[in-house]
C-alpha cells in the first residue's frame, strides 16, 4: 500500500478535489491547489480528457508541484461511459492503474447501482481482491437514499450506507451524511479504523447533495476534524466543495481558501466535544 504522507506537523494532508474547479478544468484545479497551498489533489475522473490521462496528470504534478493524493473512479451516474460503457470493474481497475502510476495510495469508489447486478453481486470480494493485487486502497464512499415523489428509491446495492458491509476501507463524505440524515461525527466513530479517506464539505440536511463549504451547513465538521486529529487518522482529508455558482475565479478561490483554512484550523485543534477522542 502507498502510505499517505503526513503534512507539516504530522497532521493529515488536506487535498483539493478537481471537482471543486468545475466548470473550470482539471488543470485549473491543480493551479488553484498550488496557489492556495493545498497539500495535493484528488483527481475526479470526469469528461475532461486530462482527468483520464495519467501522462497529462503527471505533467500537471510536475508543473504545479502538487501531488495526486487520490483518484475518484468514474463510478458516478454521469460518468458511466468513461473508460468503457459496459464494464464497471474495468473502470475501477483503470483507476487503480492511474493511481499507482501517479503515486496515489487511494481510489475512491461508490457502491454499485442496483441495476448492475453482476458487479454488485461480487463487489465486496472484488474490492478486497483488487486491493491485494494492486496495493492501492479502495475506499468505498457513503452515499444517500434517492427520493422521488416523497418515496425512497433503492439505487445502490447492497445499499447506500457502508457501515455494516464488509469493506476494509471507507470514505466519509460529510455532504452525503447530511443528505441521508446522518450525523457525520457518529459515522466517523462507527467507521472506526476502516475510515481511510474523508471528503470535507457540509450540508444543511436537505434532499439535495449540497457540498457546502464546511461550517456553512449543519454537520459537525469541526468536531469530525478534531476527532481525526485526536485519534491519529492517517488518511487524507480532501475538500469536495461545490463552487459552480461562484462568480468567477476569485470567488471560487475565496470559497476554497475558506475550506482549507477551516480544515487546517480544526485538524490542529484538540478535540473539544465529549468523547471526540474516544
Amino acid at each position: 500500500m502507498h502510505p499517505v504522507q503526513p503534512a507539516a506537523g504530522g497532521r493529515p494532508p488536506v487535498g483539493l478535489s478537481t471537482s471543486c474547479s468545475y466548470p473550470e478544468s482539471t488543470t485549473a484545479a491543480f493551479e488553484i491547489a498550488g496557489r492556495l497551498g493545498y497539500d495535493g489533489v484528488e483527481v475526479m475522473v470526469w469528461t475532461d480528457p486530462v482527468s483520464q490521462d495519467a501522462g497529462a496528470l503527471r505533467r500537471l504534478v510536475e508543473h504545479y508541484g502538487v501531488p495526486v493524493l487520490s483518484v475518484h473512479a468514474p463510478t458516478l451516474l454521469l460518468t458511466q461511459r468513461i473508460w468503457g460503457r459496459g464494464d464497471p470493474w474495468g473502470k475501477v481497475e483503470k483507476s487503480c492503474e492511474v493511481a499507482a502510476e501517479l503515486g496515489a495510495g487511494t481510489v475512491v469508489v461508490h457502491p454499485p447501482f442496483r441495476w448492475q447486478r453482476e458487479y454488485a453481486a461480487g463487489f465486496v470480494e472484488g474490492v478486497r481482491a483488487l486491493e491485494a493485487s494492486t496495493g492501492v486502497v479502495l475506499a468505498v464512499e457513503n452515499m444517500f437514499p434517492w427520493r422521488a415523489r416523497g418515496r425512497e428509491v433503492v439505487a445502490y446495492a447492497p445499499g447506500w450506507d457502508p457501515t455494516h458491509v464488509g469493506y476494509d476501507h471507507l470514505t466519509l463524505d460529510l455532504s452525503h451524511a447530511a443528505t441521508s440524515g446522518r450525523n457525520s461525527l457518529e459515522l466517523t466513530r462507527a467507521f472506526g479504523e476502516r475510515l481511510a479517506h474523508v471528503h470535507l464539505c457540509d450540508g444543511s440536511g436537505s434532499m439535495k447533495d449540497e457540498h457546502l463549504v464546511p461550517g456553512d451547513g449543519a454537520q459537525p465538521c469541526a468536531e469530525v476534524l478534531q476527532h481525526l486529529a485526536a485519534t491519529g487518522f492517517t488518511g487524507a482529508v480532501v475538500a469536495e466543495v461545490n463552487t459552480r455558482r461562484a462568480r468567477g475565479r476569485a470567488a471560487r478561490e475565496h470559497e476554497l481558501a475558506r475550506t482549507l483554512a477551516f480544515a487546517r484550523e480544526h485538524l490542529a485543534a484538540p478535540a473539544t466535544t465529549p468523547g471526540a477522542g474516544a
